[in-house]
């Protein structure tokens, strides 16, 4: 033999060997990926199967958070308006205490006059009420000393008459 021929022989098993594991190397790596690919389709139905496990568990329990929170703003919501009612009805016992005291007052007035309301005293009260009329316009035509004419009494003196 020949070494050329031997040669030839030598370079065919080392490319024949290469082949082989080339071919060997490409195997092992298609297990691989087809291992990985079975883990990953075993985690993606893990995945989906949990989800199905744990959606309705976690539906019911966001509900009952929801409900707990709508009760706990429905209690604040009764508590305000429990509030608003006692200060209101505080509001309206301390109106009502300062309108008795306004009576008072006015009886004690009618007692000081000794419960005789003069023409003039009456003209006197509606002046001074003109002040706290505020924006309200009043025409006043003064006759007889600058003070307004009372027609209310001129028609009660007239029925009595």
């Amino acid at each position: 033999m020949c070494i050329t021929q031997k040669m030839k022989e030598i370079m065919a098993t080392d490319y024949q060997e290469r082949m082989k594991q080339e071919q060997e190397k490409r195997m092992y790596e298609i297990k691989v990926w087809f291992k990985l690919a079975i883990v990953a389709l075993f985690i993606l139905m893990g995945g989906v199967g949990s989800c199905m496990f744990v959606r309705p568990r976690y539906n019911v329990w966001k509900q009952e958070m929801e409900g707990k929170a709508e009760l706990a703003k429905a209690e604040q919501n009764r508590k305000i308006k429990i509030e608003e009612a006692r200060a209101n009805l505080e509001a309206e016992k301390l109106n009502a205490q300062a309108e008795v005291e306004r009576a008072k007052g006015a009886a004690k007035a009618i007692q000081i006059e000794n419960g005789s309301l003069t023409p003039e005293y009456i003209q006197y009260l509606w002046v001074r009420q003109q002040g706290s009329l505020g924006d309200k316009t009043v025409i006043y035509i003064p006759t007889e000393a600058s003070l307004p004419i009372l027609e209310a009494g001129r028609v009660n003196k007239k029925q009595h008459e």
